[in-house]
C-alpha cells in the first residue's frame, strides 16, 4: 500500500500556512489565530436552569489546558501570544552590542508580521518601518525579497485598515463581493489609497510583479476605480472576471436574519436537529478563546431564528475548524463530530469531539465514554458504515510531518454508544498531512470506499474490499494509481458525487498549491502557472476514471479551502461551491461557484450570482433553509490569522421556475440516517422523455455539512415515474411510485410507500438590510 509521504515542519509551514507575504528567509512563517481582541465579545441565549453534562465540562477543561500549556513560539497561528516574548527578544537583542544583527533583524520582521496578523497595525507600521531601517543602521545587506517583503506588509497593513474602518465597521451585503459595487466601495478611503500608492511604487520597480498588479486592481475596486483608474500596462481586464453564464442574483441576507456570525475559520452543518421541519445550523470558529464559540441557530419557521447556544449545552466548546454529522447511535437525531487541531503541527494533539443529539435540542460531549478520546491534529473525518452492520463508523484522516506520524484512524461502531480503533489492522493507517477524507461506493459493489487527499503526497484510494474469510478483519487497498488517480499532489476539498447522472460515483479534487496571489493572477489571465489546479475524474464505471478536467471547464487555479454542492437551479444537475484563500493577507481571491451544465462541463457563476466573498471562505452547506424548494446556500467566512474574522453569509435563491423533489430516508436495517443509500429517480417531461436522477445520501464535500434529507431539483419534469432507493445494508433496492414534483416525502426502509410530509414555507428578505447593519462584534 502507498502513503502519503511525511512532510517536514519545514515544508508544513511553508504549505500549510501559505507564509504570510513570505518574507523569505528573514523570517519564519507567520500565525493565525487563537487569541484574539479582547473588545470582541460573544452573546450567547443561556437557559439558567441547564446543568452541562460532566462530560462537556471535562472535554472544556481539557481542551483549554492543551491550549494553556502549547508553546505559542512553536504554533505558527498564535500572533498575539508571540508579541510580548518576540518583544522581550528585540529588547534584549538592542541592549546586547554582541547580539548578531541578523538574528535580530529577523527578531525585528517576524514581530512586525505579527503585528499585522493580530490587527495592530499602526504598530505593525511602525514595526516595517523600523526594521527596514535596521538593515541600513546595521550596515546588513538588504536582500531583495526581504525588501519587497517589507514593502508588501505595508501594503496588507493599508489594506486590512481599509478592511477593518469599511468591511467590517459598515458591513452590509455587498461588501467585498467581487467585483466590488455599490455598497462594496469604501467609504473610507485612505487604507486603499495608501497601498495604491505603494502597489504603484512595486510595479513602477517590477512591472512582472503579479502579485502586486491583482492588488492594485483589488484596490481600485474598493476605490470605485476600477477599471478606468488602473494604468493600462496593470489592469486586470472585466471581461476576465465575467460570468459565463447568469444564475441570477443570490443575495447575502445572514444579517437580517441574526445569522452572520463573526469569527475565524469555521466548519458548518446545516441539518433540522429537533425534526420540526426546518433546518437549524450550527457553525464553530478555529480558535480557542471565547470569540471561537461553537454556536448553535434554531430556526422558528418564520423568517426568523434563535441562538440556542447555551441552552444547548454548548457553552465553553471552541476550537473546531470543521463540522460533520451522522447519527451514531440510530435515535434518529443528528449528532456532530467537531474536529480539532489541524494546520498546529506539534502543537495540535487536540481531541476532537463527538457531541451527542439528545433529542431536545441539547448535545452532550460523549467523546470519552464513546471510546474516541485520542490526541492528533485533524480537521476531516467521515462517517459511513464500512462493515455494512446498519450503524455508522467513523474515519478520521490526522496532519502528520517527517518526525511526527499521526496514522489515520477507522473507528468501528460497537453498536452500543462505543467505538474500536481499527485502521491498522484493515490497512486504513495512512500516514499523510491529510486534508480531506470522501467516502463513496465507486466501484458500486455495496461496500463504501473512501479517498484522501492531502498536501505533499499521491493521492489515495482505500478500495474496501471486506473481511478476509468468514470472520476475518475487513481490508481496504490502495487502488489509486490502478484506477487512474494522479493528483493533484497538493489539494484541501474532495468529494464523490455523480455529476453527470450515470449512476456512478466519480471525483472531485481541488487544488491548494501557489507560490502567491500571483498564480491565480495569472490563471484569470489565461497565463502558465504552476499554482495547482482542481481534478474532475470521471467514472468509467469499470473501476477506474478518466481526467476530465480541462473539457469539464474545471482546470482551474481555485484555490479551496471549503467546499460543497447542491442544484442552484433545480435542474438536476450537481453545482459546486468553493471557499478559497489561505492565511496569507495578500490572497485576497474570491470564493467561485460553478453551474453544472448538463453533466458536460461547469460553467463558473461567481458574479453573476453575487457569490465572490472576498475574504477567506471555509465550510459550505447548501440547503433549502425556508423550505420553498430551492437551495440557499450558507458559507463560514474568516481566515485564520488572529485578526481575520469576519461575517458568515447565506445566499438566498431567487429561484429557477423548475420542479423539484424532497425525501427523507430512514433506515432499518441499514443506518437510521441512511447515509450511503443510493437514490434514483426517473422523471418524464412534457414531451414524454424520460429521465434518470442519481443522487447518494450524505452531507456532501470534504468542508462543510448538508442536510442529509434529500433536496433533488426536476427540471421541467411534469411527472415522477419512479424512485427507487437501493438501501446500504442489505443490498435491496425499494421502488416508490406515484410520488408528486414539488413535495416531500419520508421513506422508511422496508416500508412499502413513501409517506407525504408537509413543509411549512416561509420567505427570506431577498431585499437586504441597509449598510451598516451587522451582528455578533
Amino acid at each position: 500500500m502507498r502513503h502519503l509521504p511525511g512532510i517536514s515542519k519545514t515544508q508544513t509551514c511553508v504549505r500549510a500556512a501559505s507564509a504570510a507575504f513570505a518574507l523569505a528567509a528573514a523570517c519564519p512563517p507567520p500565525a493565525f489565530c487563537a487569541d484574539h481582541p479582547a473588545h470582541v465579545s460573544v452573546p450567547l441565549t443561556l437557559n439558567e436552569t441547564f446543568v452541562q453534562p460532566e462530560s462537556t465540562r471535562r472535554m472544556i477543561a481539557l481542551v483549554r489546558r492543551i491550549y494553556d500549556e502549547s508553546d505559542p513560539l512553536m504554533n505558527p497561528y498564535r500572533s498575539s501570544s508571540q508579541i510580548p516574548l518576540l518583544q522581550a527578544m528585540e529588547r534584549q537583542g538592542d541592549a546586547d552590542t554582541a547580539a548578531d544583527p541578523r538574528w535580530l533583524s529577523e527578531v525585528k520582521l517576524r514581530l512586525a508580521v505579527q503585528f499585522l496578523q493580530a490587527g495592530r497595525i499602526k504598530e505593525a507600521l511602525r514595526q516595517f518601518d523600523s526594521a527596514g531601517r535596521y538593515f541600513k543602521d546595521a550596515n546588513l545587506p538588504l536582500d531583495p525579497r526581504v525588501e519587497l517583503s517589507i514593502r508588501t506588509g505595508i501594503v496588507l497593513c493599508h489594506l486590512r485598515d481599509g478592511e477593518r474602518a469599511n468591511c467590517l465597521a459598515n458591513h452590509n451585503p455587498d461588501s467585498c463581493i467581487f467585483p466590488l459595487r455599490g455598497g462594496g466601495i469604501h467609504s473610507l478611503q485612505d487604507g486603499s489609497r495608501a497601498a495604491v500608492d505603494e502597489l504603484t511604487g512595486i510595479l513602477s520597480k517590477d512591472p512582472r510583479d503579479l502579485r502586486a498588479r491583482w492588488l492594485l486592481n483589488i484596490a481600485k475596486m474598493t476605490l470605485g476605480e476600477y477599471p478606468a483608474g488602473v494604468p493600462e500596462r496593470w489592469l486586470i481586464p472585466p471581461e476576465r472576471f465575467a460570468a459565463e453564464d447568469d444564475i441570477g442574483r443570490f443575495p447575502d441576507v445572514a444579517g437580517a436574519l441574526g445569522l452572520d456570525v463573526n469569527g475565524l475559520a469555521g466548519g458548518v452543518v446545516m441539518e433540522d436537529f429537533d425534526h420540526d421541519g426546518f433546518l437549524d445550523l450550527m457553525v464553530s470558529s478555529w480558535g480557542f478563546t471565547e470569540r471561537d464559540q461553537l454556536r448553535v441557530f434554531r430556526s422558528n419557521g418564520d423568517g426568523t431564528f434563535i441562538e440556542r447556544t447555551g441552552n444547548a449545552g454548548l457553552n465553553g466548546i471552541v476550537g473546531g475548524l470543521n463540522l460533520v454529522h451522522g447519527d451514531f447511535n440510530n435515535d434518529g437525531f443528528a449528532d456532530v463530530l467537531l474536529l480539532r487541531g489541524a494546520w498546529f503541527l506539534t502543537e495540535g494533539n487536540y481531541p476532537f469531539s463527538l457531541l451527542r443529539n439528545n433529542g431536545d435540542f441539547t448535545f452532550t460531549d460523549v467523546t470519552e465514554e464513546a471510546g474516541l478520546l485520542h490526541f492528533k491534529p485533524t480537521q476531516t473525518a467521515a462517517w459511513f458504515d464500512f462493515d455494512g452492520d446498519g450503524w455508522l463508523d467513523i474515519y478520521v484522516g490526522n496532519e502528520s510531518t517527517a518526525d511526527h506520524p499521526n496514522p489515520c484512524e477507522l473507528f468501528r461502531n460497537n453498536r452500543d454508544g462505543t467505538f474500536t480503533e481499527c485502521a491498522a489492522e484493515s490497512g486504513a493507517a495512512i500516514v499523510g498531512y491529510v486534508k480531506s477524507v470522501a467516502a463513496g461506493d465507486f466501484n458500486n459493489d455495496g461496500r463504501p470506499d473512501l479517498f484522501l487527499s492531502g498536501l505533499g503526497g499521491e493521492r489515495v484510494l482505500l478500495r474496501n474490499d471486506g473481511p478476509l474469510g468468514a470472520a476475518g478483519a475487513w481490508r481496504f487497498t490502495d487502488v489509486a494509481a490502478e484506477a487512474g488517480i494522479d493528483g493533484p499532489t497538493d489539494s484541501f476539498p474532495s468529494w464523490f458525487w455523480d455529476y453527470d447522472n450515470d449512476g456512478w460515483l466519480d471525483l472531485m479534487v481541488t487544488g491548494y498549491a501557489i507560490q502567491d496571489v500571483g498564480d491565480i493572477a495569472a490563471d484569470y489571465l489565461g497565463r502558465p502557472t504552476p499554482g495547482a489546479k482542481a481534478r474532475l475524474y470521471r467514472n468509467n464505471g469499470d473501476g477506474t476514471f478518466e481526467n476530465v478536467s480541462r473539457a469539464a471547464g474545471v482546470s482551474r487555479v481555485i484555490h479551496a479551502m471549503g467546499a460543497n454542492y447542491g442544484d442552484l437551479d433545480n435542474d438536476g444537475w450537481l453545482d459546486f461551491y468553493a471557499g478559497t484563500g489561505n492565511p496569507d493577507y495578500a490572497t485576497i481571491v474570491p470564493s467561485r461557484m460553478f453551474r453544472n451544465a448538463g453533466g458536460a462541463k461547469f460553467l463558473e457563476v461567481t458574479t453573476s450570482g453575487g457569490f465572490g466573498q472576498l475574504q477567506k471562505g471555509h465550510g459550505i452547506a447548501f440547503g433549502d433553509i425556508d423550505n420553498d424548494g430551492d437551495q440557499d446556500v450558507y458559507s463560514v467566512v474568516g481566515g485564520a490569522l488572529d485578526d481575520d474574522f469576519y461575517q458568515n453569509q447565506l445566499f438566498a435563491n431567487p429561484g429557477h421556475g423548475n420542479r423539484w423533489l424532497k425525501l427523507r430516508l430512514e433506515g432499518v436495517r441499514s443506518n437510521r440516517a441512511a447515509i450511503g443509500a443510493r437514490i434514483k429517480v426517473v422523471v418524464r417531461d412534457s414531451s414524454g422523455a424520460t429521465r434518470a436522477i442519481h443522487r447518494v445520501v450524505g452531507t456532501g464535500a470534504s468542508f462543510g455539512s448538508n442536510p442529509l434529507r434529500q433536496e433533488i431539483g426536476l427540471g421541467k419534469a411534469e411527472a415522477v415515474e419512479r424512485v427507487e432507493v437501493l438501501w446500504p445494508a442489505t443490498g435491496a433496492t425499494q421502488v416508490f411510485e406515484r410520488l408528486e414534483p414539488d413535495h416531500a416525502y419520508s421513506i422508511r426502509e422496508g416500508d412499502a410507500a413513501a409517506k407525504p410530509f408537509g413543509l411549512k414555507s416561509f420567505t427570506l428578505p431577498l431585499t437586504p438590510p441597509a449598510a451598516g447593519h451587522h451582528h455578533h462584534m
